[in-house]
């Protein structure tokens, strides 16, 4: 048999220089090739989502908590274990009717669409509405691409971004207050979460007269967002040595709510990276709370000491953090 020479590139390629992360390469490739060359891209999408497992498991359980329960519950259909049975036999049907039937299904959908539009897919989509196309990089990136509450990755379940206090109770598109979440966490979130976000929104206010970071000189603000301040230390150990604080007060860092914890290591990470901007001999850092009096906290707003650190700064940095116990940083 000769071969063309498009067939021994394109079988080379697959063969031996293909290297896959994931399923859509050969994916593409097949479509295009049965399509004769060319394909639009949603065509090419449509392929990709005909063998995504994470996806197909999602409307598996679309199949059986929404059409499915309601078709049940007016007596047309009736699910016999993984299998739903159409309780008006279309065998009973003439050929026409049948078709009649598929007709009307096709008008009842195409109306309806003309009546929603895109909205019609708004279960589906990310997040109450549009979140930025950054924000859920970011997001996604900040979770390595992995359900933050049960660990699964997005090549085996769908990952959506949630809005941890929710926009009908307040909640904001700010980054601190997004999460990644499986398709699955997700709706377990929405139906079982009883928090009052209400009280939640207001706690967020709440500021004490005579803390000292609740009434700040906003002149030692060096970075902030939506739920914490990053300032400058007053009584530096280190040049630069600097505090995250939220903007509730609140006495430990254990009491924080989640978009305020986010929104902490958020300004952790921005502040660090000025730092290395600054200053080209800082080369690590140590990160702390004193949490308690115990712990030594001298200032009840919770506060996390970002500290950089220099090479020779201190005789031995072996330990970092343990040498909050004199003699016992070295093991």
């Amino acid at each position: 048999m000769n071969h063309s020479d498009a067939f021994v590139k394109l079988s080379a390629f697959i063969t031996t220089r293909m290297r896959m992360s994931h399923i859509y390469q050969p994916l593409m490739i097949r479509t295009l090739v049965t399509a004769g060359g060319t394909a639009p891209i949603r065509t090419i999408a449509a392929a990709f989502l005909a063998k995504d497992e994470s996806q197909l498991e999602y409307y598996e359980h679309i199949t059986k908590v929404m059409p499915g329960r309601v078709l049940a519950s007016h007596g047309i259909v009736q699910r016999d274990g993984d299998r739903y049975r159409l309780l008006l036999d279309p065998q009973a049907m003439s050929p026409g009717e049948r078709d009649e039937i598929v007709r009307l299904c096709e008008d009842a959908l195409e109306r309806f669409l003309e009546r929603r539009g895109n909205a019609a897919y708004d279960h589906r989509r990310i997040g109450l509405g549009h979140v930025p196309g950054t924000a859920r990089y970011e997001v996604l990136k900040r979770a390595g691409g992995r359900c933050e509450l049960c660990g699964i990755p997005m090549a085996e379940r769908a990952i959506e971004i949630d809005h941890i206090i929710p926009r009908r109770h307040g909640g904001t598109d700010e980054i601190e207050n997004l999460q990644a979440l499986c398709w699955k966490c997700n709706e377990n979130k929405g139906a079982r979460d009883a928090t009052d976000f209400r009280s939640m929104c207001r706690d967020l206010d709440h500021r004490e007269s005579g803390c000292v970071f609740c009434t700040l000189d906003r002149s030692r603000v060096v970075a902030e967002n939506k739920v914490a301040l990053a300032l400058r230390d007053a009584f530096p150990v280190t040049p630069h040595h600097s505090l995250v604080v939220p903007r509730r007060h609140v006495a430990t860092y254990f009491d924080l709510y989640d978009p305020e914890r986010r929104g902490v290591e958020i300004l952790l990470g921005q502040v660090r990276a000025d730092i290395l901007g600054r200053d080209r001999s800082v080369e690590g850092f140590n990160i702390g709370v004193n949490d308690g009096k115990a712990a030594g906290q001298t200032v009840a707003h919770c506060h996390v000491h970002l500290i950089p650190r220099r090479v020779g700064d201190v005789a031995d940095p072996r330990g970092g953090v343990r040498g909050v116990f004199p003699g016992r940083a070295a093991y």
